[in-house]
């Protein structure tokens, strides 16, 4: 007979926060536990190994629809090589938009730190967009 445990149990077994779990439960990440007479969650191992694959997935900065792609490619036994891909693909190109975000503001300090007061063109550079030499959007379109 395996052992059935508490949501906070889980919770504190994987660093998952409770109302995470319950999110995952209700998107369908998770599976629907068992329920106690008095209708407390009760979770068995299989649970703590889904939801620990799945804080994995989203350390590694997979979506979360990219982790419901790879249990159900794990569910079949199929290949997941190409979901990883994509994921390289896109950490790749924010690597290269944070490494133009990083070299625009060197530069920018640059400037700022050899001239003489007043002349620091930080704020002149945030101002007019046009001053950019490349597109440097890095937060994955956020505002």
């Amino acid at each position: 007979m395996s052992t059935l445990f508490s949501i906070g149990v889980l919770s504190r077994d994987t660093g998952c926060k409770i109302e995470t779990i319950r999110y995952y439960e209700k998107i369908g990440l998770m599976p629907e536990p068992a329920r106690s007479e008095g209708g407390q969650r009760r979770y068995h191992q299989k649970h703590r190994d889904r939801l620990q694959f799945i804080r994995h997935g989203r350390e590694l900065g997979f979506t979360l629809d990219d982790i419901r792609e790879l249990l159900a490619l794990s569910a079949s036994h199929q290949h997941a090589d190409n979901i990883a891909r994509r994921h390289r693909d896109a950490v790749q190109a924010r690597i290269r938009s944070l490494t133009a975000l990083r070299d625009k503001l060197d530069r920018m300090i640059k400037e700022c730190a050899h001239g003489h007061e007043g002349e620091c063109r930080v704020i002149e550079v945030l101002n007019d967009h046009g001053q950019c030499q490349h597109d440097h959007n890095v937060t994955g379109g956020q505002s």
